[in-house]
């Protein structure tokens, strides 16, 4: 069975227990901080190997590397076969920091997109303007139609418009 197969069904299962699951995504996102905090420090290094060095380089288990790879494939230059991996396919883990910040913000992990190392890769002014893309590409927006107090938020998240965006 594929890698990313057996990941999927350990980290997303619906029959397992929650306790295990919520340790599981808990020791999960300490390790994926860890390696971009090795992989932020130096962003113009390529990363590769295959999926068992690349777990071994940063200390980690091969499920962890190959969420670890599901997770970052959409911020990569060239996208990794991650769908029929195993642990002998080669992977490179070089990554597009623009793509890479946006894809962070877009799944709300704070604790990626505020890293330190992201200060010496851009200023202040250049996060904030790619945090403000990012967001503003997630937001629907009608042209033309006033949104109601009462009416469905526009972002999606199933309020009121007035207990939403529009307070």
């Amino acid at each position: 069975m594929a890698l990313l197969k057996q990941w999927r069904d350990m980290a997303y299962s619906e029959t397992g227990d929650k306790g295990m699951l919520q340790k599981l995504w808990s020791d999960y996102f300490e390790k994926e901080k860890g390696i971009y905090e090795q992989l932020l420090a130096n962003p113009k290094e390529v990363v590769k190997g295959t999926v068992k060095e690349l777990a071994e380089k940063y200390e980690i288990d091969l499920m962890t590397m190959t969420g670890f790879l599901d997770g970052i494939n959409e911020s990569l230059k060239k996208e990794n076969p991650i769908e029929e991996m195993e642990e002998d396919t080669e992977v490179s883990l070089a990554f597009d920091t623009e793509k890479l910040y946006k894809n962070m913000v877009a799944a709300k992990a704070d604790w990626l997109y505020n890293l330190p190392q992201w200060e010496d890769i851009y200023d202040e002014e250049t996060r904030n303007r790619l945090y403000r893309e990012q967001i503003d590409s997630q937001t629907f927006k009608r042209e033309g139609v006033k949104i109601m107090p009462n009416d469905p938020c526009p972002c999606g998240s199933g309020k009121k418009y007035k207990k939403c965006c529009g307070r």
